[in-house]
């Protein structure tokens, strides 16, 4: 092909055809800029195609990472929600003490509320590595990139809550350390001291005492206050917020 202009090029030039000749070199230029625009066009389409693969590959897994953290914090409310229920009942019990739990009771009740850290660990490995890569604006849809960017902050927040929490929940395990309260009588009635191959003691060092503590009584009422405040102000819209992002992603995959 480009023999066939080179000759007709040479042609024109010795018949000293200038007018046809103008025309015949306008063309070519045309010619290659209409082939430019054409490798232009494939090569933007093959990038679009691959950019396109590349965000339906985070979207697929950012999708898994949501619903595996959606599963955690619904299982983390459900503890948070024993916990400060068996909070308020040694509470309540404390307002009649002529009805007292026994050592029993009282000792399963301080396990279920005190026993369990309350911390949300959310699976957000891909999510990181795209913002520190700068890959987040391979996501398309503006608004999902908004509810992913807020996603961090929302965690730094519940994070400072869950502090607070773990805070309000060492004052009361603390009182326990004193001579006065015993955390081995505990473990021997909930069946920790066998689960950690620890003799149980001869002589039990009763907790009940507590529940005549103004001083417990206070810490159990911070405890109660912020374990619901977490899941109010904290877990309930962090679960709404999960639930936004998946059915966002969900409408901008291409099953």
């Amino acid at each position: 092909m480009l023999k066939f202009f080179r000759k007709i090029r040479k042609e024109l030039i010795a018949e000293k055809k200038v007018s046809n000749y103008i025309l015949y070199a306008l063309g070519e230029i045309v010619l290659v800029v209409i082939g430019i625009l054409i490798a232009l066009a494939i090569n933007n389409a093959n990038e679009l195609s691959i950019k396109k693969d590349k965000e339906q590959i985070y979207l697929t897994g950012l999708r898994d990472e949501f619903e595996t953290s959606q599963i955690k914090l619904k299982e983390l409310i459900s503890f948070n929600k024993q916990s400060y229920e068996d909070a308020k009942k040694i509470v309540i019990y404390m307002q009649n003490t002529e009805a007292l739990p026994n050592e029993q009771e009282l000792a399963n009740l301080l396990y279920n509320a005190f026993a369990f850290d309350i911390s949300f660990n959310p699976n957000n490995s891909l999510l990181e590595e795209m913002i520190n890569s700068g890959s987040l604006k391979d996501i398309s849809n503006p608004h999902l990139r908004i509810l992913l960017t807020n996603w961090i902050s929302f965690m730094e927040d519940v994070s400072k809550q869950e502090i607070m929490l773990d805070t309000e929940r060492d004052k009361i395990i603390d009182m326990f350390r004193s001579d006065m309260n015993s955390i081995k009588t505990i473990y021997d009635l909930t069946g920790v001291s066998s689960e950690l191959g620890l003799p149980e003691s001869s002589e039990q060092t009763s907790n009940r005492n507590l529940l005549l503590s103004k001083e417990f009584e206070n810490n159990m009422l911070m405890f109660i206050l912020t374990s619901i405040k977490t899941e109010t102000t904290h877990y309930n819209p962090l679960m709404q917020s999960i639930d936004e992002i998946l059915k966002t992603i969900d409408t901008e995959i291409k099953e």
